[in-house]
């Protein structure tokens, strides 16, 4: 069983840096790792690829000869990979035996909660190749200084997370950034565990721009809580031990930390619950690190006191 990430997110978020950044750390760790450009707008690749979409179809090509826009273009690429899948799998299997497969996929949004054909090349790779890829979606971590905006990135993880359905992490990306972004409304905590998203409305009722949409806001809200499934880890992809608690985390969710042990269900299950000491890295040493002033946060477990 070949082990992986399906790396996705909006324009910007980092994906590119983040499958260089991974490509480097994870033979540190003794892994071989394989990255995999699915994006043919990517012209400009700062990791070696072990698979170029662009040997197969560009863009640019694309936009000339059927005379469509950056969107369709994308649209009409991940159509063609999916009807030249065996292109794909015949480069892939070389790499099976001893590779971490990293899918470095475009950005365009629509392709992964709307469309189906790169959701359809995902699967079919899963079941004719035997992987295990989790999901990993980034979100630029300036989202949270913009109580719309975060709504939006929790409506886009859901939907993504229910259209993909595979396991999946959320990543708020470029956290050692955040304190440039302008002071947030709560900790963040409050941002990473999707806490009670009422008390972002008194924020957006004071922005003219979205105070009109109060009522369809409050049910995006309601719909997200509803499902209870979006909630973030944190990452700077140029500090090692960020990184590796991410990995830490896909590796649980996608069942890389069972692989090449023989043990009993028993012995499975302790793995599986294991304490997550992950989590006060994930959020709490990320504000003493990169948010110099956060006593002047309000506390997110005193939330009702707005």
């Amino acid at each position: 069983m070949v082990f992986g990430q399906v790396v996705i997110g909006p324009p910007g978020s980092g994906k590119t840096t983040y499958c260089n950044g991974m490509s480097q750390f994870l033979p540190l760790i003794g892994r071989k790792v394989a990255v995999i450009n699915l994006d043919p707008a990517n012209d400009s690749l700062p990791y070696d690829c072990a698979i170029n979409i662009e040997d197969l179809i560009t863009l640019s090509d694309v936009m000339a000869e059927h005379s469509l826009g950056p969107n369709g273009g994308l649209v009409y690429c991940m159509d063609y990979l999916e009807k030249n899948i065996d292109w794909l799998e015949s480069k892939l299997k070389p790499l099976l035996k001893d590779h971490y497969l990293l899918f470095d996929f475009p950005g365009q949004v629509e392709l992964f909660f709307l469309h189906e054909n790169a959701k359809r090349v995902i699967m079919k790779l899963i079941k004719n190749l035997n992987l295990r890829l989790t999901a990993v979606h980034l979100v630029d971590a300036h989202l949270c200084s913009d109580p719309g905006k975060y709504v939006s990135a929790l409506l886009l993880s859901l939907s993504t997370m229910l259209h993909l359905e595979l396991p999946h992490v959320n990543v708020l990306s470029k956290i050692d950034l955040i304190q440039s972004y302008g002071k947030l409304a709560f900790n963040l905590d409050f941002y990473t565990d999707v806490q009670d998203l009422s008390y972002l409305q008194h924020y957006l009722d004071q922005d003219p721009r979205s105070a009109k949409y109060k009522k369809l806001t409050k049910e995006l809200c309601e719909v997200i809580e509803d499902y209870s499934l979006v909630n973030f880890t944190t990452l700077d992809i140029q500090d090692k031990e960020s990184v590796g608690n991410l990995v830490k985390l896909i590796d649980k969710s996608n069942g890389y930390i069972f692989a090449g042990i023989e043990a009993s269900a028993v012995e499975f299950s302790k793995i599986a619950v294991g304490p997550v000491d992950w989590d006060y890295y994930r959020v709490a040493s990320v504000q003493e690190k990169y948010m110099k002033d956060d006593d002047d946060f309000p506390n997110s477990d005193d939330s009702e006191n707005h």
